[in-house]
């Protein structure tokens, strides 16, 4: 693979930056595969060997890159094939909130969904809005986010700009900007064709526009995280610099281990830390983070909110007697589907439904027939109690004849509704009648690989 020539020329006085070996990774044929655990989702000992992320305790190395479509696991939200440099987020968040995770998190630019559900798992009793503006990865979204299980997230599908109805509404804020995509030239060597000197501008004016159009969502002293995966300054440390020159924000640096082979720089301006991940230097794609403070005197903002339809006292009744809803989350309406949400959060909520297009808000439970409740599949997905349901354990076979909807021959069902499982985990609903098993496995997530 031959990287352009100009790429190499202006990265020759970043710090860090050997063209020899930088050249020569991107010549070899060296693939990384890496995946990070769900920890609301434990599995037994893994089938594959594996290494870990030192800056992500949940992330692993993997030796060899198995069959991910062909694994029930992947399916039921046990872990999620993620890039390794961009698994250093938790490392941030560790040295900027530490355990003080009941945060209101925004993840600006979210697709496919790899940091949501990395900042759903750190702040667990937290409020996250994984955002993406784009109409067709914000279903790659709902997708993603709904197998992960997490029942504080709020997806959006929104344009930036929009966020200015909440002004300050935000404790932390993580914008892995749109960028000209160097960083991932061996990933996706189509990257390269689409890489030039004049979109390395484009792309850092864009970015200075999305930074300009959320920040006023950030509450003063909340903390903004930015990522690239571009190697260019243009989309780093320049950006870094406007950002304390400009929008009134301080640098914050983040520690690192030699070993971990990460690059910190300075902004040539202001000398505020970046850290850059070259794929010569880590094990991992190329990568930028930086992180800032927003410095101003705390002051008190007032939201609009909108009433969302509650639930009548008979289908509430009707709801705990087949689901035991915790004390912590709340019942609402969203035209017919009946779904629940953290009470801690639910001001927010009505605050979110009045300023911003809701694409999934908590846990949709499912809709009534008459008296009879059916249930949704992001009920089996969710980490809510589903006791009141049979459990049914499936073979690996099994199990991939249920996510591939194929016809169904599993012994030991109940009449009525089931949960089809995998090694404990859920992966979705059948219905058993006296003469067939009805599969209420979303048809367009269905796998289609044989």
């Amino acid at each position: 693979m031959a990287v352009p020539d100009a790429l190499l020329q202006s990265l020759q006085s970043v710090k860090g930056f050997d063209r020899k070996t930088f050249e020569a990774v991107h010549a070899s044929d060296e693939k990384i595969t890496s995946i990070r655990y769900n920890l609301q989702k434990p599995i037994p000992q893994a089938d594959w060997e594996e290494l870990p992320i030192p800056w992500c305790p949940q992330g692993r190395y993997l030796s060899s890159r198995p069959s991910f479509t062909l694994d029930p696991l992947f399916h039921a939200g046990a872990y999620y094939v993620q890039e390794p440099s961009s698994m250093f987020l938790w490392q941030v968040l560790k040295e900027t909130i530490g355990t003080d995770t009941q945060r209101r998190v925004l993840d600006l630019c979210a697709a496919p969904g790899g940091k949501s559900g990395l900042l759903a798992n750190y702040c667990k009793d937290g409020l996250v809005v994984a955002n993406e503006v784009i109409k067709s990865r914000a279903a790659i979204l709902v997708e993603n986010m709904t197998k992960w299980g997490a029942d504080q997230v709020v997806i959006t599908n929104n344009d930036p700009s929009h966020f200015a109805q909440l002004p300050g509404f935000f404790d932390l804020m993580v914008v892995d900007a749109p960028c000209s995509g160097s960083g991932l030239f061996r990933k996706d060597p189509s990257a390269i064709e689409e890489w030039s000197e004049e979109n390395v501008q484009l792309c850092s004016q864009r970015q200075q526009r999305i930074l300009a159009d959320i920040l006023p969502a950030l509450q003063e002293e909340g903390i903004l995280v930015y990522a690239t995966c571009s190697f260019s300054p243009e989309e780093d440390e320049a950006i870094a610099d406007w950002l304390v020159t400009e929008m009134n924000m301080e640098s914050v640096r983040i520690s690192t281990v030699p070993e971990w082979g990460i690059i910190e720089t300075e902004s040539p301006r202001k000398q505020a830390f970046g850290y850059r991940f070259f794929p010569d230097k880590v094990k991992g794609e190329g990568f930028f983070i930086a992180v800032f403070q927003k410095k101003a005197t705390p002051s008190l903002h007032r939201y609009r909110e909108i009433n969302l339809l509650a639930l009548s006292g008979t289908e509430s009744q009707m709801i705990n007697d087949i689901i035991s809803i915790p004390e912590t989350h709340a019942l609402f309406k969203q035209g017919e589907s009946i779904r629940t949400f953290a009470r801690q959060y639910w001001k927010e909520l009505q605050v979110l439904a009045k300023s911003l297009y809701i694409k999934k808000a908590g846990i949709d439970l499912g809709t009534f027939k008459g008296k009879d409740l059916i249930p949704a599949h992001d009920l089996a997905m969710s980490v809510l109690p589903k006791e009141n349901f049979p459990v049914i354990s499936l073979s690996r076979e099994e199990a991939l004849s249920y996510l591939r909807r194929s016809e169904l021959k599993v012994e030991n069902t109940t009449k009525g509704w089931n949960l089809f499982s995998y090694q404990t985990l859920p992966l979705g609903w059948v219905k058993v009648l006296p003469n067939r098993i009805n599969n209420y496995y979303p048809s367009e997530w269905r796998i289609l690989k044989e």
